[in-house]
């Protein structure tokens, strides 16, 4: 029998609403990647989503991840552990003021060690700090 799949939409419209998760501690370090690089966007991709099934960027050329991760209205947060790529998140302006936290996730060797709220934390705090109006999410019943 197959499951079928299921579509989930969160938003934020305060930062007040907020309840934040603190670092696990100092091997614990997240930084936005300041040089446009499509190859670390595809990289983060494969790397998290594989096991949940990301699949839509999966066939894409070169030319689609540059077009993707070369713009302005997208910042990658690349999350690293013990000094190891654990997980990252993109954050995509919209044109109504709006951050949607894009893409999250930690490669499957860094689950259960307390780093996703931390890195969910991180990434709300990081769209409201880009003067989002609202921050949004969706991810599905596929997901972690």
């Amino acid at each position: 029998m197959s499951q079928s799949l299921i579509t989930y939409y969160l938003q934020m419209l305060r930062p007040e609403e907020l309840k934040s998760k603190s670092s696990p501690g100092p091997q614990t370090v997240i930084n936005q990647c300041q040089h446009q690089n499509f190859a670390i966007n595809r990289f983060f991709y494969h790397y998290v989503g594989e096991p949940w099934q990301w699949l839509d960027k999966k066939p894409w050329s070169d030319e689609q991840w540059r077009a993707y991760s070369h713009r302005d209205e997208l910042r990658l947060f690349m999350l690293t552990w013990q000094g190891t790529p654990a997980g990252y998140f993109e954050l995509e302006k919209h044109a109504d003021g709006s951050v949607e936290i894009a893409y999250l996730g930690l490669a499957e060797a860094y689950l259960d060690k307390g780093l996703g709220g931390y890195l969910l934390t991180q990434a709300i705090q990081q769209a409201w700090a880009w003067q989002a109006n609202r921050v949004w999410v969706h991810t599905c019943s596929l997901d972690h």
